[in-house]
């Protein structure tokens, strides 16, 4: 069986965590990044599109068609693109993270308005936990003024086990998360896009909020919430006006 302790590099601190009248609920909040906190499909998802499958037919010396067909495999297969790549063509992380996410997103970014304002008003600290690289993550959150919102970082450099990436939705994964956080699973709450993502989050027994969002891959055309989702809303605004239920 393969232990917790063996997962490595701890996450990226932001701040220290303050107990002020914003943490009074002790909840934990992991925050998902694309497709939850901006709407990446605007014009993001098309340059990283663009991005990976340059990356995959360069790294690999294949073609634009065995490189689209490779990207969506491994993401599929595995969570994320990278993943496939390191385990099957010994393709180094951080150069293809480099190399896919190698774009300004400073004018690609849109969000909805005030959106550090309404982190602060949600009551309990919050962690970004993305299968994004960490780069990446820092620069969206930055661009939208909200870095400063979150106590620590977890992106996909982040998420090891046995050597080997475990990204969302790795129950594993999130039981480590709230072992560093100092967290139980009934007194945290996954916000996300993904419902792969909420299901294995209900694996490990925490809450969790689907951000319903058009452009996610495999979201379309769900009228009904899953069993495993305990709230689902369409904004961080919409979480702030319907967040009771989870505070029990």
């Amino acid at each position: 069986m393969r232990s917790l302790r063996q997962l490595q590099r701890p996450a990226v601190r932001v701040r220290r965590s303050r107990r002020t009248a914003a943490h009074d609920d002790g909840l934990l909040w992991l925050f998902d990044l694309d497709n939850t906190l901006h709407d990446t499909s605007h014009a993001i998802f098309p340059r990283i599109d663009h991005g990976m499958t340059m990356a995959v037919a360069e790294t690999l010396g294949v073609d634009i068609d065995t490189a689209n067909h490779l990207r969506r495999k491994y993401w599929k297969r595995y969570g994320a693109t990278m993943i496939g790549l390191v385990r099957h063509h010994g393709v180094d992380p951080h150069e293809f993270l480099h190399r896919s996410h190698d774009f300004d997103v400073n004018p690609l970014v849109r969000a909805e308005k005030a959106l550090a304002y309404k982190l602060r008003q949600l009551p309990g600290r919050k962690v970004l936990l993305t299968n994004a690289p960490l780069e990446y993550a820092r620069a969206v959150l930055r661009r939208l003024g909200i870095l400063r919102q979150f106590d620590s970082l977890w992106a996909i450099e982040h998420m090891r086990l046995h050597g080997e990436f475990r990204p969302k939705p790795s129950p594993a994964l999130l039981r480590y998360v709230l072992a560093r956080e100092g967290a139980s699973p009934r007194r945290t709450v996954l916000v996300e896009d993904t419902l792969a993502n909420l299901r294995g989050a209900r694996r490990a027994g925490l809450r969790t909020v689907h951000v319903y969002h058009p452009g996610t891959p495999f979201g379309r055309g769900r009228s009904q919430r899953p069993s495993y989702v305990d709230l689902r809303v369409n904004s961080v605004s919409d979480l702030l006006l319907r967040r009771r239920p989870l505070r029990g």
